[in-house]
């Protein structure tokens, strides 16, 4: 995967004509990259977790889907791609709702909700994921709070995660 490339953006997302290929050394300072996150819930209100699988970065701990967006794709995109290559739920760009964008280190991270019907059958890339669960929302925070959510989701989780919920029990 370290042939992928990522269109650089401005602080306000908006690309800059470069791009940045994955897993070279320096990051340019003050740009961006758009990774984006897929929470989905079921008609029951249970949400998709997954757990990433062992050697990647935060082996072994649980997230929602998520990727960076390839040269080209716009966040929207991203999703519903990193959320069918993870765990074969194929959802539509129309079908994600946008809960919130934050902005970290060296990426802008957009969080979408996504409603799903009955319980979709899962395909689980092995190269990323391990093992998934459908959970309340409550225990998504659970596990975060508790250190068992990849490392990066504790802070998503303290801001976004009031209107997240709010989202997943509309």
């Amino acid at each position: 995967m370290d042939d992928e490339l990522w269109d650089l953006t401005d602080a306000a997302g908006t690309p800059i004509g470069r791009t940045h290929r994955r897993g070279d050394p320096t990051f340019p300072e003050g740009l961006f990259h758009i990774v984006a996150s897929v929470c989905v819930v079921r008609g029951d209100g249970l949400v998709l977790l997954t757990r990433r699988a062992a050697g990647k970065d935060w082996s072994l701990t649980w997230e929602f889907p998520a990727g960076s967006a390839l040269t080209g794709e716009t966040s929207a995109q991203a999703a519903v791609r990193e959320l069918h290559e993870e765990t074969g739920v194929l959802v539509g760009t129309s079908d994600i709702g946008l809960v919130g964008r934050l902005t970290e280190r060296t990426a802008l991270f957009d969080v979408y909700i996504a409603r799903v019907d009955g319980d979709p059958v899962l395909a689980l890339d092995p190269a990323e994921v391990c093992e998934s669960a459908w959970v309340p929302f409550a225990e998504a925070l659970r596990r975060g709070a508790a250190g068992e959510m990849a490392g990066p989701w504790t802070p998503r989780l303290e801001q976004l995660g009031e209107r997240l919920g709010a989202l997943v029990r509309a």
